[in-house]
């Protein structure tokens, strides 16, 4: 027997629901703008008869070949090499930056002096699922920008300085965690999602639209 929709687990309707609503806006079904309004809704609905009722009018169920572009779309990079152990990044009175597709060491230390450094987890291949970041941050400002599966643990002190961690975790059970240590004098340092999962969300309905689109074409 089934369970009752109310005893459903709230994320668990909530992932299946958006997976139809990029299903079907994937196929054509649906607008845009209606793809993303209920996009809106389904993110911020608080119960399982409102989220059902988003796709009530929705035949089209994501297939197995949806979900295996998701999970590649979605789930941490890994590698299984293990070449680099340490990363150092200096920035004095100027700037430095690490993004882009970039192998993450065990550990990464972060040396800034009236400078600026920006560090980007957002497309980097972890190799490790406990990572460390050290910072030593004097009148500078660090950026750092992690995925939403990424776990971040702040442990840092702060001087007349400011941290704010504003990342968040989507899978916690996979994803890697970042540590970071060490001390902000007279500085700061932001931890932050660079895309937000909305956004990522029609990204990844936008290139499964253009595929079909184009395969369509081939037939």
């Amino acid at each position: 027997m089934a369970v009752k929709l109310e005893d459903r687990p709230i994320d668990q309707v909530r992932e299946e629901v958006i997976d139809q609503l990029i299903y079907n806006y994937s196929h054509a079904v649906i607008s845009a703008e209606a793809f993303e309004r209920r996009l809106d809704q389904a993110m911020a609905a608080t119960s399982n008869e409102v989220l059902i009722e988003l796709v009530a009018d929705l035949d089209l169920k994501a297939d197995i070949d949806y979900k295996s572009h998701k999970h590649a779309q979605f789930k941490p990079h890994y590698s299984h090499s293990s070449d680099n152990e340490s990363l150092q990044l200096r920035s004095i009175l100027g700037s430095n930056e690490r993004s882009g597709q970039w192998v993450v060491p065990k550990e990464i230390h972060l040396t800034n002096c009236l400078g600026s450094i920006e560090l980007d987890f957002s497309e980097a291949i972890f190799q490790h699922q406990h990572v460390t970041i050290y910072v030593n941050c004097i009148l500078g400002n660090d950026e750092i920008y992690v995925p939403e599966h990424v776990n971040v643990v702040s442990k840092l002190f702060s001087v007349i300085g400011s941290v704010e961690n504003k990342s968040v975790a989507l899978n916690k059970g996979q994803g890697p965690t970042i540590t970071i240590e060490g001390n902000v004098w007279l500085g700061s340092v932001e931890i932050s999602v660079k895309r937000t999962m909305k956004e990522k969300f029609i990204s990844f309905a936008n290139s499964l639209k253009a595929s079909w689109k184009e395969m369509n074409k081939m037939q």
